[in-house]
């Protein structure tokens, strides 16, 4: 099964997106990403052995506590850069705590043999996917419009992990397990 960790967006932060999204679609002709498999993820797993999901619950579980994360959403961007884009992004900020929820993630899960990222940990949203060269004038121009765009703020109590099912529609996320940040 194929599988990540990553933190749910509260229902307002998915509204402020939803409505640029709407007002985006049109100008340019790329895979956007559906509203609600928006998420901010911790760590891409892969593909993992079904018999073997219980093993990378025990290692999430064990992580140490933490206080609520207090994530923003805000800023839009691109990657690798904005000449060649690949990825439209909307950027999240959440302080030194989801770096560390991050590496944590890496390392335990590291010791059961899920790859290592060897790209530094970079918390975004991903809007959409730029997989063939296609006119993106007009969309850089709607976001330029847009003047310190900034959709909400939250109190992450938790963190999951998801399985994703590609289906020929896109990717639909179940979730499989779910880890609270503070515990007694």
């Amino acid at each position: 099964m194929r599988l990540f960790t990553g933190i749910e967006l509260p229902a307002e932060v998915k509204t402020r997106l939803t409505r640029l999204l709407d007002t985006l679609r049109p100008t340019a002709r790329i895979k956007w990403s559906p509203v609600e498999n928006l998420h901010i993820t911790t760590k891409f797993i892969g593909e993992w052995p079904d018999e073997r999901v219980d093993e990378l619950v025990s290692a999430l579980g064990a992580l140490p506590p933490r206080p609520k994360l207090h994530i923003a959403v805000r800023n839009l961007g691109w990657f690798p850069n904005p000449s060649h884009p690949r990825v439209f992004w909307a950027g999240v900020n959440a302080g030194p705590g989801l770096e560390e929820l991050a590496r944590e993630t890496e390392q335990s899960l590291g010791r059961l043999g899920v790859p290592v990222e060897g790209r530094p940990f970079s918390p975004h949203l991903t809007l959409a996917r730029i997989k063939d060269p296609v006119p993106l004038t007009v969309l850089r121009n709607a976001v330029d419009t847009l003047v310190n765009p900034d959709f909400g703020q939250f109190l992450a109590g938790g963190f999951f992990l998801y399985q994703s099912i590609l289906k020929p529609g896109g990717s639909e996320y179940r979730v499989i397990a779910e880890f609270p940040l503070e515990r007694p």
